[in-house]
């Protein structure tokens, strides 16, 4: 196999990801790693639809909620197994994106932005009020771990679990990396770049945009799944239009468009408002900043001024 740069950029990340339990000496941070995995699978989905598609959605955590909901419910109610409600978990949300994305994707722009945050809200005013089925704000607690009593493996240790979330982004990130490579994926970037041209040559683009946007939401459920039966505990509070915005803030920031650019971002969402902790009152305003200045000043995101520097580095004679 012949090694380019960016392989070799891939291979050293994945060793990194295998390495970094066994580096960090502060449990915290193996969970927030946990929690920015979870974001990755998310950020991945929405990629598909807003880096790829161009279609800004705002409805992603609402799907992280549908996800999440629907494998503590099915768990808990119907007692099926934890691994066949993480599974059921993305095809629960695919029907919601279906009946949501179908009307929805027939307005563009800021149009369809405004329509997802619609939709967003309607789902967290459902979770929150829907008492009888979601606990409301109380919450659902006692969400099992994998692998049941009799496994051999201690889900309740966090650097077991890491390495399932990595696996299954691995996965989900290769998939996407799939799925834009193929034929969809490339009519999925015709649409964005023109999508009355699309049209013209006879491409019936709404189903093209409904397939990225189901597909969205069903990495966006699938993420919720995982996020549930790790902590256990769930409420609404986190499937609300701030975490959708984190979720498009993280495609923005790391790079729209690009199959790297969510994996970093969603790093990036999930530490950095760690570490601004040191400001507490200010913590949320500097933030605000300091994504402000990146979008403005860095439009491509952190994959874009990489790839802009090694091009330069490359350029110069030795």
């Amino acid at each position: 196999m012949r090694w380019n740069g960016k392989t070799l950029l891939w291979a050293l990340a994945l060793v990194g990801f295998i390495l970094l339990p066994q580096l960090i000496t502060v449990k915290y941070y193996l969970h927030l790693s946990i929690l920015a995995l979870c974001w990755v699978i998310a950020a991945q989905g929405q990629n598909l639809i807003q880096g790829y598609t161009g279609y800004v959605s705002i409805v992603q955590a609402g799907f992280m909620g549908i996800g999440a909901y629907s494998t503590a419910l099915m768990g808990l109610h119907y007692d099926l197994p934890v691994w066949l409600t993480i599974l059921l978990a993305p095809c629960v949300t695919a029907v919601f994106a279906v009946l949501t994305g179908y009307p929805s994707l027939r307005v563009k722009g800021h149009y369809f932005a405004v329509v997802t945050l619609a939709f967003n809200l309607v789902i967290f005013i459902v979770l929150m009020n829907w008492h009888d089925l979601t606990q409301g704000e109380a919450g659902i607690t006692g969400i099992p771990k994998p692998g049941g009593k009799d496994s051999w493996l201690n889900w309740r240790d966090r650097g077991t679990y890491y390495y399932f979330v990595l696996s299954i982004a691995i996965l989900m990130t290769g998939l996407a990396a799939l799925i834009v490579r193929s034929r969809i994926g490339q009519t999925l970037i015709a649409i964005r770049q023109n999508e009355d041209l699309v049209g013209a040559i006879g491409i019936a683009a709404w189903k093209y945009k409904l397939f990225a946007f189901v597909t969205s939401a069903m990495y966006a459920g699938l993420a919720g799944a995982i996020y549930a039966h790790y902590q256990s505990f769930i409420n609404p509070e986190i499937f609300g239009v701030a975490q959708s915005l984190d979720a498009i803030l993280a495609v923005i920031i790391g790079g729209s468009g690009t199959i790297a650019g969510p994996v970093i971002g969603a790093f990036f969402v999930v530490f950095l408002p760690e570490y601004l902790r040191f400001a507490d009152s200010f913590r949320l305003i500097l933030y605000g900043l300091v994504l402000v200045l990146a979008t403005i000043f860095m439009p491509r995101g952190i994959v874009g001024v990489a790839g802009d520097l090694w091009a330069k580095v490359k350029g110069k004679p030795s």
